[in-house]
């Protein structure tokens, strides 16, 4: 298992973020994963790095924070919290983040404390959103277990950890026996095959369908790219944003979405787990909703600004897919947003957008960009969903029969 982890833990740095010789590198880590955290340190000097710079974080400690501090002390970001960050974009520092939450543990934390602090972080931490958003460094999101995450995923099973461990090396290619770095390079390739053909159709809009009754028309943006599996960040370095990744996605016109939808599986926000909602747009808003459980939750997200009742996001994953075929519900984004077709409220990616990264966001914005603090994915895919293609000329074209990809 050693073996596997160093592997996961290479593949990472070298073609995760692709770490590059005297680069400085952040690590954002739980304090349970510090013996895999170690395994990432070692790699990303091993290929170079100038800095390893570790930052730990904890759910419970977060969770204790939320209870006890003042409505003021959640609403402070010191200036020396700011200046880390400008130390960050300074420098170029490329970023591994590890996923391993713990699905529930604020849900009896108050919404409006969750709210206000991420309120109180973008305005004075918005320079560093964009640069990452803008991919001015490279990133990727990685995950690895925890005890009471695997507790989650496997109730009552006392492997549930092994269990956990072994479905995300197996969802991040990674093997006894192969090399997980040039089979991602291969599994890069292939997403932009098919982001070439999504690209070349140049759709005006798509029409979702499926029998929960998710009936959604989103139109998008003029000059609209699909994207997905490598990106270059602004100094020309290809990278992979998101390991494990199967989608192609793209930006759609923040007042174009109307319809609803039906999302098929939970989203863990904040700590606190939202099941059976729905959403129903009008000229590109959220103008209803409702949602089984935390629906106060749903409605602060929604609340948080004006541009997180809108889309940055649009994902096509399709259903016949190495995580979905897992039957595996993680309770993670990261997992989940690639087992299924995805939306995103809030925040668009500019690279979205041709030339996007050189463009101002009053720019962008021009195009139908929707900005917004939140970038929060969560998933609507089914094995009857169908997708058509409205091409600018207004013919349709099929994009998914039965859950998954015609072409």
């Amino acid at each position: 298992m050693n073996e596997k982890l160093n592997k996961y833990a290479r593949l990472a740095v070298e073609v995760g973020v692709n770490l590059q010789k005297d680069q400085m590198l952040v690590i954002n880590s739980p304090v349970d994963c510090k013996e895999f955290t170690r395994m990432l340190v070692k790699n990303a000097y091993e290929v170079g790095a100038s800095d390893v710079i570790v930052r730990w974080n904890d759910d419970i400690l977060s969770k204790y924070f939320y209870e006890y501090a003042s409505m003021e002390k959640v609403e402070e970001v010191p200036e020396y919290f700011v200046s880390m960050y400008e130390y960050f974009v300074k420098n170029k520092a490329a970023v591994i983040s590890i996923s391993a939450p713990t699905p529930g543990l604020m849900k009896d934390v108050d919404p409006s404390k969750l709210q206000a602090r991420s309120r109180a972080t973008h305005q004075k931490l918005n320079f560093y959103q964009k640069h990452m958003m803008a991919n001015g460094s490279q990133w990727v999101v990685i995950a690895y277990p925890t005890e009471s995450w695997a507790e989650k995923v496997f109730p009552n099973d006392d492997k549930a950890y092994g269990k956990l461990l072994d479905a995300i090396l197996t969802a991040s290619r990674v093997t006894d026996t192969n090399d997980p770095v040039q089979e991602w390079k291969d599994h890069m390739d292939t997403l932009a095959k098919h982001n070439k053909i999504l690209n070349d159709y140049d759709f005006k809009a798509l029409h979702f369908k499926n029998s929960l009754g998710t009936d959604l028309t989103v139109e998008l943006v003029e000059d609209h790219i699909w994207a997905g599996g490598g990106e270059h960040s602004k100094d020309g370095i290809y990278f992979c944003p998101n390991i494990p990744t199967e989608e192609t996605f793209t930006m759609p016109h923040k007042f174009g979405t109307n319809g609803k939808v039906y999302a098929t599986k939970p989203l863990n926000y904040q700590g606190k787990l939202i099941e059976d909602f729905y959403l129903e747009f009008k000229d590109g808003k959220v103008v209803d909703f409702g949602a089984k459980s935390e629906y106060d939750t749903l409605k602060g997200l929604l609340e948080l600004d004006e541009g997180s009742s809108r889309l940055g996001e649009v994902a096509l994953i399709s259903h016949d897919s190495p995580i979905s075929n897992t039957n595996i519900l993680f309770y993670n984004t990261l997992f989940d947003e690639n087992a299924s077709c995805h939306l995103a409220l809030g925040n668009a990616y500019p690279m979205n957008i041709k030339n996007g990264l050189n463009m101002t966001e009053e720019e962008l914005e021009k195009f139908g960009y929707n900005k917004s603090m939140a970038h929060v994915d969560f998933m609507f895919g089914s094995s009857d969903m169908e997708i058509t293609g409205i091409t600018k000329d207004g013919k349709e074209v099929p994009v998914f029969k039965n859950g998954n990809f015609v072409f």
